[in-house]
């Protein structure tokens, strides 16, 4: 009944988003998500990580069969475009065999082993729906908000040094290699996330059940929460509102070789296309949460989960999507919802949810200073700049400590005596 529940709400969810996007005369999630069975899919590396997080409850063989299967399709969908001459791209076949996989739980499998099946389409499903999802909630920012408050976050950013300045300079500096990684990290950021939850639910299919807790739940939460911060803070980022990207409705073209001169901050107009996608740094999330989860993996795990966080945040500045000061927030909020991802998994207790309420306010109160004290903020930057780096790191040191002890200890290996004593 719960993950029926989950799944009406979801459903319920993703269609007031249609609704909401066909209002601006543009497709949502639903459409997009179904025109990619027949027409070219937008994203073949995302529908492929969906298919791969679906095959977690499959045995090998059914996970060779499926992939083939979607390998064979796609070939088909080729050809046939290739030859109609339309648009090419990959993934179809990644989408019909996770559909499939649901078919085959309802048509010919009954209790536990359907339940498992269609969790496993499920989760595919929600990683590709999610992708779209985002895509529906920046267009609703970009309808819904007429006027961004870049000038308060660029004012309150004095307070750190203007690091996306100085990061933007660093990311030229180092072209055309430079971007190039960067671009690839920042843009296959899913992808990354999915390859860590295949390694946390690589024993599903032999157990029989999902872990209690892993990756996907929490990038699933932070994607479906993060855009109702965009609706209450929107901001476009340095390079739209200071740089050349902002056009005709850029404050001024000088980042990332001039600081603005901004005066008293105030809300400014910007287009009805621009994602109002900066505060807090989503992509500073998923990556502080992919690299958490990248903790308990392999050594080459765990250092990919250290570039893939680093890369993301040089990225993330050095791009000039974001100021510095959404990098501190999407930490704080990051942790908050992985702490409370975490404490759901493992029972609410007292701790847990301290620390929960303990992120949420830091990240209202830097929500709420980047907005009322951005003047304060960057007349004394030696006084506010440590201040928004130890609460940050408050947040950090307080969900270590309060989620050491949730950490199973592993048994230790049992050593007969070899000397046993005389009876």
């Amino acid at each position: 009944m719960l993950w029926a529940a989950a799944g009406v709400a979801t459903l319920g969810f993703l269609i007031a988003l249609e609704r909401a996007a066909r209002g601006y005369g543009m497709p949502g999630p639903v459409t997009h998500q179904t025109r990619e069975l027949l027409f070219a899919p937008d994203s073949g590396p995302l529908l492929y990580a969906g298919l791969a997080l679906s095959m977690v409850v499959l045995t090998w063989r059914q996970r060779l069969v499926a992939a083939g299967a979607a390998i064979g399709i796609d070939v088909l969908f080729l050809l046939v475009r290739w030859a109609a001459g339309a648009e090419q791209n990959f993934g179809n076949g990644a989408l019909w065999v996770v559909l499939g996989i649901a078919v085959v739980a309802v048509t010919r499998r009954t209790g536990a082993e359907r339940l498992l099946l269609l969790k496993g389409t499920g989760l595919g499903l929600l990683l590709v729906a999610g992708h779209k999802t985002g895509d529906t909630w920046l267009l609703i920012t970009s309808k819904t908000r007429p006027t961004v408050l870049d000038p308060y976050v660029a004012t309150a950013d004095h307070a750190l040094g203007d690091p996306s300045w100085l990061a933007g300079r660093i990311v030229e500096a180092t072209e055309p290699v430079g971007p190039l990684v960067l671009h690839l990290v920042y843009g296959q950021l899913p992808l990354a996330a999915a390859l860590v939850g295949l390694y946390q639910l690589r024993r599903v299919a032999v157990e029989r059940r999902f872990p209690a807790h892993h990756l996907v739940r929490t990038f699933l939460v932070i994607g479906l929460l993060g855009p109702a911060c965009y609706m209450l803070f929107p901001v476009v980022g340095p390079v739209y509102a200071y740089g050349a990207d902002g056009g005709a409705w850029a404050a001024a073209a000088v980042w990332p070789d001039t600081l603005p001169t901004i005066g008293v901050p105030l809300p400014i107009p910007f287009d009805g296309i621009t994602p109002r996608n900066c505060m807090p740094s989503l992509h500073t999330a998923w990556a502080t949460t992919l690299f958490i989860h990248s903790r308990k993996g392999s050594r080459a795990m765990r250092h990919a989960g250290t570039f893939w966080l680093v890369a993301t945040l040089s990225a993330t500045l050095g791009f000039g999507y974001h100021y510095g000061v959404d990098l501190l927030a999407g930490v704080v909020f990051a942790l908050t919802v992985e702490a409370a991802m975490r404490a759901l998994a493992r029972g609410w207790d007292r701790p847990a949810g301290l620390l929960v309420a303990y992120g949420t306010t830091v990240f209202t109160a830097l929500l709420l200073s980047y907005r009322y004290l951005p003047t304060e903020m960057a007349a004394h930057p030696w006084l506010f700049g440590p201040l928004l780096l130890l609460s940050t790191a408050s947040v950090i040191h307080t969900y270590l400590r309060t989620t050491a002890p949730w950490n199973p200890n592993p048994a230790p290996p049992h050593h007969p005596n070899p000397h046993p004593e005389p009876a």
